[in-house]
């Protein structure tokens, strides 16, 4: 350490929510070591980028900020910079020879080194880097005290499903389940400190518990839903392969957990569901589709899609629309197919020209947003829940918040209080918003 000196520490997530779930389990490791939260970067002590690695992309937007910070450590030699997370395991030492002005590597296994390999730094100056080479469950990390009503909370790590777009398994490792009397204890603690919202986070959600013998995904579901003062508990991604009846049941027979339902589909035909490994025909997904409606009539439901995977043919991409139409999701992510080297896809003949994925990619948003616009449509003049998030980035008389079932609603602010759950009545449906007046 330096003597004398508030230590301040910076942490710039990219990726999925399990990596921001990640970037503050480091922030809590650095805050019980004495370092304080940063409010620019050119502030911080260290540094540390939780990477991304699923798509090539978001590697060269990594790189290039890793690049960004090296005049930093020309202003202040004693800057540490830290690389961890998907990327960190892929890369290991290579990152050195790209940008010497790194100091650590840490692998997705290798949170909890981070207090010794800070020690090590002050010490040594040198070059550490410290990778996975198994993926046993690692020690509980707390995170830093959250002020949020939000919390991510992860209650697994890795995948075993191997989809053939998909460098998680290798960089992740295979599914280990958090045990459940820890997750439980962890979201109670939240929530005595003010945390109204929990999402509990996992490759695959609905594969909790396959490695233990205590407790499955509804198990758990039905545990959190137990704990006082909770007000609403998502969860995400979940495998539409591994979706029970049990799981189903337990959401029904909650309190607290949300009416949306994010199954990832990837694609509406069986053709291109094989080539990426999915596990399940559209058959499957469209009965399981119709049975959560059948429970939850006025559920939401989200997706993710890619276009443009190895083999799309134009009778594939219109064999999607027409999937898409039938489905009628409330809004979907959608991406344009990319290599990721390392996974089988990368190899796959009859790669698709960047010009017709993009055009692809367009026609598809511009049919969802259609059906996004004629869904929340419906919803004019209906009054919905609200959990109230505070006044909205452009008027702060503007209040934003979320639906129980994840859509955004903005209304002229009264005297409601952040945190408050409030009835909305719709007067504007938009494809993204929902814009609607308080009701008394």
């Amino acid at each position: 350490m330096l003597d004398n000196k508030q230590l301040l520490y910076k942490i710039l997530p990219y990726g999925c929510q399990m990596n921001f779930s990640d970037g503050e389990r480091f922030a809590g490791q650095l805050e019980r070591m004495g370092y304080k939260p940063a409010d620019k970067m050119e502030d911080a002590d260290i540094i540390i980028i939780n990477t991304c690695c699923v798509r090539e992309n978001a590697e060269k937007k990594i790189y290039g900020k890793i690049g960004e910070i090296k005049h930093l450590k020309q202003q202040n030699p004693n800057l540490i910079l830290g690389i961890t997370g998907c990327m960190a395991q892929k890369d290991g030492d290579k990152i050195f020879k790209k940008a010497p002005h790194v100091d650590f590597v840490l692998g997705t296994n290798k949170m909890y080194d981070l207090p010794a390999v800070l020690e090590e730094i002050y010490t040594s100056r040198g070059h550490i880097v410290k990778l996975a080479g198994d993926y046993d469950m690692p020690p509980n990390v707390e995170p830093a005290k959250n002020d949020s009503l939000f919390a991510y909370v992860p209650i697994m790590y890795g995948c075993n499903n191997f989809c053939t777009y998909c460098i998680v398994p290798y960089v992740r490792g295979r599914e280990r389940s958090r045990a459940p009397e820890e997750i439980v204890a962890e979201i109670t603690k939240m929530v005595q400190s003010g945390v109204k919202e929990v999402t509990l986070l996992g490759q695959n959600v609905n594969s909790y518990g396959k490695d233990r013998n205590d407790a499955d995904f509804a198990d758990l579901l039905t545990m959190v839903d137990k704990i006082e003062g909770i007000e609403r508990i998502r969860y995400m991604t979940s495998h539409p392969r591994d979706l029970t009846d049990k799981v189903i049941a337990a959401i029904k027979n909650s309190k607290h957990v949300c009416e949306h339902f994010h199954l990832p589909v990837q694609y509406g035909t069986d053709k291109m569901l094989k080539a990426m490994n999915r596990g399940y025909t559209t058959a499957y997904y469209k009965e399981l589709i119709a049975k959560i409606r059948r429970d939850f009539p006025n559920a939401s439901f989200t997706t993710d899609l890619i276009v443009g995977f190895p083999g799309e043919t134009d009778e594939d991409f219109s064999q999607m629309l027409e999937f898409l139409r039938e489905i009628r999701y409330d809004a979907a992510y959608t991406f344009v197919y990319s290599k990721r080297s390392g996974t089988p896809a990368a190899t796959m003949k009859n790669q698709v020209p960047e010009a017709i994925k993009k055009d692809r990619l367009h026609k598809l948003m511009d049919l969802q947003n259609e059906i996004s616009l004629e869904i929340n449509e419906k919803l004019l003049n209906q009054t919905v829940e609200v959990m109230v998030e505070g006044p909205s980035k452009t008027d702060k008389t503007v209040y934003t918040g979320h639906t129980r079932t994840n859509k955004i609603v903005l209304w002229q602010h009264k005297d409601e209080k952040v945190g408050d759950l409030v009835k909305v009545k719709i007067t504007h449906p938009q494809t993204w918003v929902l814009k609607g007046e308080l009701e008394a």
